[in-house]
């Protein structure tokens, strides 16, 4: 299965978040606006970064139609994508995903069909202020340390200068 169309947002001038890191969440889709989909047979993922004051959607992608059984590789691309995610909410998910999905981090969270996507944003939004449940503190945790090796390299490659 091939990803078909990938829109991916880049937004500058990201303040940075020193206490809290930004965390992706994912949809599975078809309008962009309710959480519709299947996750092995969703046609479309969209991706948000998720911080306790801000959600902006970063990421688009749009898959060919799939059947919800079989071809186990048909997850291939959406778990590529979804790599850097710590969640996706979908109307279902099948137990070889759910073990795809928890072993690269990403927890997989069903929702009744139809949801609205803002309303789970903002909840989302509210455990990273409060008292988050497990998954999302293991989420955060591993987000800080990619977020502190990123500084720590940059500190490092600002330290030894610039040399064209």
């Amino acid at each position: 299965m091939a990803l078909l169309r990938h829109l991916r947002i880049l937004a500058g001038g990201i303040e940075e978040q020193h206490m809290i890191p930004a965390i992706k969440a994912a949809f599975a889709t078809s309008d962009r606006q309710r959480v519709n989909q299947h996750f092995g047979a969703a046609s479309g993922i969209l991706i948000y970064a998720v911080t306790p004051e801000q959600a902006t959607m970063v990421e688009f992608a749009q898959f060919g139609s799939l059947g919800r059984d079989g071809h186990e590789d048909k997850l291939a691309a959406k778990l590529t994508l979804l790599r850097d995610c710590a969640v996706i909410y979908c109307e279902a998910v099948g137990g070889s995903a759910i073990q795809q999905l928890l072993a690269l981090g990403v927890q997989p969270l069903r929702v009744e069909p139809c949801m609205p996507i803002a309303p789970l944003v903002a909840e989302l939004q509210a455990a990273l202020h409060g008292d988050a449940p497990a998954w999302l503190s293991r989420a955060m945790a591993r987000q800080r340390k990619i977020d502190d090796q990123a500084n720590t390299r940059f500190a490092v490659m600002e330290a030894e200068g610039w040399q064209e």
